[in-house]
Parts: structure tokens; sequence; C-alpha cells
């Protein structure tokens, strides 16, 4: 940890990658020798410990030292941990005969038996396997069901160093006492193996006290000092309606909490790390609670979806580093809703653009989780021999378990509700755009014919030459592509830059190049795949339609004739190695250049261009002829 906090950024993403591998049971550290339950702890507390003092000290890496607890378990003291072995067996041979709940033999004593050699983060899922199994009146399927939705499987029970091979098999008149006694057992192994586990990580804040009992040793966690006054009460309200079905008033609760918190976090404190797993363990219930509410905004309004749209925006700015531009899309969306409620003509268009950027927002967060980690997960992986499934999906799963995913998902909601509400159609189109500057018109290119195609990516056919005129469609286009030779159209969900290198290079070959907003219209068109369809783009959507083999020699795009020779005149040089705005003529430079330049005056003042310079035609050769490049 020494090492990884001095060399930065790269190293804290290693240290991230390696302990997710563990908390996903792509490393197994603890086979092959007996670890005591107490040991564990007490080692999770000085890594814990270690990683609240390097969050303080080295601010800058604030979001990766939250990743990284949010793998690892709070750990504790000696007792904590070694309450694991006690209550075990007091669920097995409790004192009092009362509450003797007869467990000796079977599926029992085998995870006995486990817990005291090497207990892991899959005795909290086991633990509530069985409690979901007794809930359900003891059916079997139920207990193997939450083991599988936790990703544990029979042979992972057997491959333990004391494996599990028996099922468990318990009498209807244990059910209350199993319930009681397994529900506390429960608190004691989150309490070492899930520090970001809601309700372990209110009552470590909280302050609990577990009594010893016989050989049993007892708890004592103190509260965090100096909490903000009504936060108990907060708390309180949060555990009250965690489960709730109506989660709005949830989620309010949750931002208040974590906004009341965030001052602490900022502050050195012997109880930090508490107050952290807090933090993270509440980030995560404002995404579970908001997926929950997805049936409920499927036939909400606009106003709605826009309210919850702010409340994950937070959430997820509370969690960053880099968060200034999410909350300006934060302020955005609120003075949306307010235009939304004044019934504003153009409220949607804004709340479009607003969208727009919060997209952008949402993709270079993606992308800096790709730049800083994926790199280190392969080359851990490859070298920890992991699943190479579990190396590829790295970062697409560290991005899908926070909250960027839950409010990507919200944004796809509302984008079709806007574009109909704000009529800009299911499609936006990148080929032939006129600008006019009181209005954005589409000019409606050359219908195109062609076989439609599915790819992925586009990136992935870009140097295939189709030998019949197709339609691509293309999961993924990010713009630096090119399009393959014999492409007559590339459809897709994807928005890349308007002057990305395939969006010109599509307006320069006359390739239909359109963004599609409406899941249900790309999916009818990937169910066309291999057919002939016919394309007309107009100024609001796209008709398309199937097309006869005979009716070929119609279509414009798939006549026969030669195409047109054309004559490339090489650019010459000006004699000067750079241009200002002021200065760029067809002569000199590129198209692109020159829209630049030819907003400057055309434009409101409060409307800035970008400082714009080029090297113009002809520097390129003159520097590569000159003597001393020879």
């Amino acid at each position: 940890m020494d090492q990884a906090k001095d060399t930065g950024e790269l190293g804290l993403a290693g240290i991230l990658v390696w302990m997710r591998f563990m908390a996903t049971r792509q490393l197994i550290w603890n086979k092959n020798y007996n670890v005591k339950p107490r040991e564990i702890s007490k080692a999770q507390d000085r890594l814990t410990d270690l990683l609240q003092n390097t969050y303080t000290t080295h601010p800058q890496h604030r979001e990766l030292f939250r990743m990284i607890m949010s793998t690892v378990g709070r750990g504790g003291e000696g007792d904590v941990g070694q309450r694991i072995r006690d209550e075990i067996l007091v669920i097995q041979v409790n004192l009092e005969e009362q509450r003797n709940n007869d467990c000796k033999g079977g599926m029992m004593e085998e995870w006995h038996q486990k817990l005291h050699n090497n207990t892991s983060p899959d005795d909290v899922v086991i633990c509530q396997a069985l409690i979901d199994y007794i809930k359900s009146d003891f059916d079997i399927s139920i207990y193997w069901k939450t083991l599988a939705e936790n990703g544990i499987t029979k042979e992972r029970l057997l491959s333990y160093d004391r494996a599990i091979h028996s099922d468990p098999s318990f009498r209807r008149d244990q059910k209350d006492g199993l319930l009681r006694d397994l529900g506390h057992y429960m608190r004691t192994l989150k309490a070492v193996h899930s520090g970001a586990d809601l309700e372990s990580a209110i009552s470590n804040c909280m302050g609990y006290q577990a009594e010893g009992e016989g050989f049993m040793v007892g708890v004592q966690i103190n509260p965090v000092a100096d909490l903000p006054s009504g936060f108990p009460e907060l708390l309180r309200f949060i555990l009250q309606h965690v489960e709730d079905r109506n989660v709005e008033a949830l989620i309010e609760g949750l931002l208040e909490a974590r906004q009341e918190l965030r001052p602490l976090l900022l502050k050195s404190s012997d109880r930090l790390k508490d107050l952290l797993f807090l933090d993270i363990a509440l980030d995560s219930t404002v995404r579970t609670a908001t997926e929950r509410a997805y049936e409920e905004l499927n036939n909400a309004g606009p106003e709605k979806i826009m309210y919850f749209i702010t409340l994950v925006l937070e959430n997820l700015a509370l969690s960053s580093d880099d968060n200034e531009d999410l909350i300006y899309c934060l302020k955005g969306w609120h003075h949306a809703i307010s235009m939304c409620k004044s019934q504003s003509a153009h409220w949607a268009l804004y709340a479009n653009s607003v969208l727009d950027r919060t997209r952008l927002g949402l993709s270079s967060k993606a992308e800096w989780y790709q730049r800083i980690l994926q790199p280190s997960a392969e080359y851990l992986g490859s070298l920890l021999e992991v699943d190479p499934w579990a190396i590829n999906i790295f970062t697409e799963e560290v991005i899908r378990a926070g909250s960027a995913a839950t409010l990507s998902s919200l944004i796809n909601r509302l984008d079709p509700v806007l574009r109909e509400t704000a009529h800009l159609g299911s499609w936006d189109f990148l080929m032939q755009v006129v600008m006019s500057w009181d209005s954005w018109q589409v000019i409606s290119p050359v219908e195109v014919v062609g076989y439609v195609d599915v790819v992925e990516e586009l990136l992935a056919v870009q140097n295939k030459s189709y030998d019949r005129p197709t339609i691509l469609v293309a999961k993924s286009v990010k713009g630096e592509e090119e399009i393959p030779d014999g492409t007559v159209a590339v459809l897709t969900p994807d928005m890349p830059d308007v002057l990305s290198h395939v969006s010109v290079r599509a307006r320069n070959c006359k390739v239909c190049f359109a963004t599609c907003f409406d899941p249900k219209i790309l999916a009818d068109l990937q169910a066309n795949k291999g057919k002939l369809l016919r394309l007309k783009p107009s100024s609001a959507d796209v008709v398309y339609s199937e097309v006869k083999e005979g009716d070929l020699a119609d279509s414009s795009n798939l006549k026969g004739d030669s195409p047109s020779s054309i004559t490339l005149v090489r650019k010459q040089f000006g004699g000067k190695y750079a241009l200002s705005a002021e200065e760029f003529t067809p002569e000199m430079v590129g198209a692109k250049s020159r829209n630049i330049s030819y907003l400057k005056g055309k434009v409101p003042s409060w409307v800035g261009i970008p400082t714009s310079v080029a090297l113009p035609f002809g520097v390129f050769e003159k520097v590569l002829a000159d003597k001393l490049n020879q």
C-alpha cells in the first residue's frame, strides 16, 4: 500500500484491481492454511486503518480509495472476529434448553468447520441463504437460488478447505429459534466482512453492544463522536423505510444523510473509516432504491423522471472527485424542471441539451475508468491467471456497479419523451446538414438501398470491403473509425461528435449516417439483417421498406454506371507555417477549420468561439523536404 500511494493513480488502480478480483472470487488468498477469524478481522482492521489515513493525506485520489474500501470488510479488533467462532457454537449447542436448536452434524457442522478454519465474505451469503431457506418454509430451491444469485455454486462449496457437502435440514419446530440466532449471527458476519452493508455501517456509527455469554466474548462499539444534530434520527428513518416500494422519500433521506456526512469526510478522524463505510453504503442504497423505482417510472411524466435524474446525479457528484461538470448538469436539470413546471414553450429542447451534456459527462467518466483500470486489470489478471472473461469485463462491471449506470438508464428513459415533446424525431442526422442561423435544417439525402448487416462496433469492420451495397447497423461508433468500402449507410444508437472523423467522412462520401434514439426502431432494423431495404431520410424521420431484388436497377446508389473520375490537385506551400482564424481560406485550410472561422460574428456575444490556429496546406511536405530532415 505504501508503494501504491507513492506511485499515485496507477498504483492505487493496481490495488483496486487486486482487491476487486478477490471480492469477485477470482482470487482465493486464504487456501490450504488455517486463519482464525480474529486474525482475519484484525488484518482487515489494519488495512482499513491504513486506507483511512491515506484517504486523508492523498485527497486527490479519494474516489479510488472509496472504490478500494467498497471491496473489503471493515474488520475490527480481535474480539469482533472471535465472535464468528463463538456464535456458531452458540447456534449449534445453546446452553439454554428452550433455545436449543439441536443443529449438530450435517451442513451446520461442515459450515462450522469452515468458519473456524477460514471465514470469508462467502459466509455472509451462506447465512442469508439459510435465512431465506427457513423463511420459505424450508424450500431447498430457495437456498440454492440465494447462493447462485451471489455467485456461489455447489462446486465452490466443495472447493473450500473445509468443504460443505450437505444440504441444510432442520425441523419445523426449530424455525423461530434459528431465524433469531442466524439474524444475530448475520450482524456479526457483516461487522467483519461487509463494511459497506447499510445496516452494519449504521450500527458501527451509532454504536452497539453485544453481550458476552458463557465462553463467548462481548463486544462494545462506541458511537462516532460529533455526528450532526438529528443525524441518528435520519439514519433510523432510512432503516425503517429501506424496503419501501415508494422510494422517493427514502432517496431524499439518503441524500440528506450524505450531505450531512460530507464535511466530516473531509476531516481527519480516528473513526473516519466508519463514516466512509456509511457513505459508501448510502451511495449504494440510492442506486438499488432507484432501480426498484423503474417500474413506477415506466408510467411517470417527464417532470418526475427529471426529478429522479437530479437525485441520482447528485449522488454521483457526491462520490466523484472531479465533479464540476456534474454539478453544472445538476443545475441545468433543476432549471429544466422549473421550465417544465412553468410550461415554457421550449422546456423540452432545453432539457434535451442538458441530457446531451449529462451523457458527455458520463462518457468522460467511463473513459477515465477505462484508462485507469483496464490496463491494470489486463496486466495483473494475466499474471494471476484470472479467467479471461473476468478481465475483459472488469471496467464494465465497475461502471455498472455504480451510480453512473443508474443515471444512464434514467436518461435513456427520458430521451424518447423529450424527443417526442420537442418534435426532434427518433433520429439525429449527421449527413448533409445545412446551418442557417435562424434554425437548424436537415437536407434529405438521396435515398439509398442496401443489404442490412448488424455489427457490434464499426471499428471491427472498418477495414472490410463489402461486395454489395450495405446498410450497417452498428451498436458502437466512437468517431475515429473508417467507413468500410461498399457501405451506403451507417445507423447507430451512438452519438459521435459531428466533427469527428467518421462524421466528416460520411458527409464527404455521401454515406447516410444517422443516430437512432428509439430502441424499438433499432431492434426492428436489426431484425432485418440480410434483407434489402430502401432508406428514405427526411428532416424528421427515416422511412425504410423492404425492396425486391428486381427493383435494384431503379436505385440511384446501385446503378452500374462507372464512377466519375476526379483529379487531385496538390496544395502548394503558401509561405506561412501557421495561420490565425482571420487568414483561413479554402486554398489554405480545410472545411472544419473554416467552419470555426465562419462562426465569428454570426453568433451572440455570449457564445464563446474557440481561439483557432491552423497549419496550412503544404506545411507538412515543406518541413519533410527541409535538409534538416533528410
